[in-house]
């Protein structure tokens, strides 16, 4: 989300219109959910989604027509006007029926309200400045969307946005340098901890932040919060031990570890000798990743990013899917 609100305001900076069109709430199976967002241009660029198929199509023609629209009343007037919110916003109501299906067979069966608005000046544009300092701040972010329906009804929507997650990774080698690359890919904000310059560098993670040190001494310099997930894959035993023991009282949002559960076993119980409580260890996802036999690193990474998504989307999985080690078993 924060790239599109940067998109917002580079847009409106240079003086061109854009139309914020997000969903406000549904009901029912649809391809979407409320948060998703879409931003579409006056030249009919688009950016960012709301799940494709015809309700897309139909709420890109709409906003089209309203950039249009606009661009032909500032061209005809000298003085700016003050405009009914109706033709700065508008609220559009789709039912995911035969209608929204007819041309791609799928039919979702729900309904959904997408709210669009305007951004065409600094003024209209001052909420989502706001909202960009608050994510860069890693706070949630809220912008109030107004809009009217087709009847000239009224209706505020709150648009809340989530900073992007940080993933902070111990560790260098092969599975690090297969997750950033994922991680990357799905707007995760990726940092590599190492103590080997030769393998936390940027030539290895070109989408990453590398720091180079003993890890657990760097992992408790850095600002670990409730938006980061943290994933140990180190090159040892005592280097696992010390990042783990580094974070597992931190706020981080996910704790996960690699390696076998006789490893795993172990670890947790010389943290519990240093005096950390069960209820930390009982965080720590271990066997990291879900469980779908990955081997190779790619395949590895791939499950991992997998639990990553499902703990940020709140996905409740089936069990023996998302593992966690049973806190009995530590005697």
């Amino acid at each position: 989300m924060r790239d599109l609100v940067e998109e917002i305001l580079q847009r409106s900076d240079s003086g061109e219109a854009v139309m914020v069109c997000v969903i406000v709430d549904t009901q029912g199976s649809t391809p979407q959910k409320a948060g998703a967002t879409m931003l579409v241009m006056s030249n009919g660029q688009i950016l960012g989604t709301l799940g494709g198929g015809c309700v897309e199509a139909e709420v890109r023609t709409t906003a089209l027509r309203m950039l249009v629209e606009r661009m032909q009343v500032a061209e005809s007037i000298v003085e700016p006007i003050a405009e009914p919110i109706a033709e700065r916003g508008l609220l559009l109501r789709f039912k995911l029926d035969n209608d929204y299906g007819w041309d791609d067979g799928l039919v979702c069966g729900g309904s959904m309200r997408v709210a669009m608005v305007m951004i065409d000046s600094a003024n209209s544009a001052r909420p989502w400045r706001d909202a960009l300092k608050k994510l860069d701040e890693r706070e949630i972010a809220t912008v109030n969307l107004d809009v009217a329906d087709k009847d000239g009804a009224a209706f505020t929507f709150s648009h809340e946005m989530l900073p992007r997650a940080a993933l902070v990774i111990a560790g260098a080698g092969h599975v690090a340098a297969a997750l950033a690359r994922v991680a990357a890919m799905l707007e995760f904000e990726v940092t590599v901890i190492d103590d080997r310059a030769d393998f936390s560098n940027t030539d290895r993670f070109p989408s990453a932040a590398c720091i180079v040190g003993e890890i657990d001494v760097e992992l408790r310099r850095i600002n670990i919060d409730a938006q980061t997930f943290v994933v140990i894959v180190t090159r040892g035993h005592r280097h696992d031990t010390d990042a783990l023991g580094a974070v597992i009282e931190s706020a981080a949002r996910y704790v996960g570890l690699i390696g076998s559960r006789r490893k795993i076993l172990t670890i947790l119980r010389e943290l519990r000798a240093r005096g950390v409580s069960d209820e930390h260890l009982a965080r720590v996802h271990a066997p990291i990743g879900l469980a779908i036999n990955a081997v190779t690193p790619g395949e590895i990474a791939v499950s991992i990013a997998a639990e990553l998504v499902a703990v940020r989307r709140n996905c409740d999985m089936p069990e023996g899917v998302m593992m966690k080690i049973d806190t009995r078993l530590l005697g």
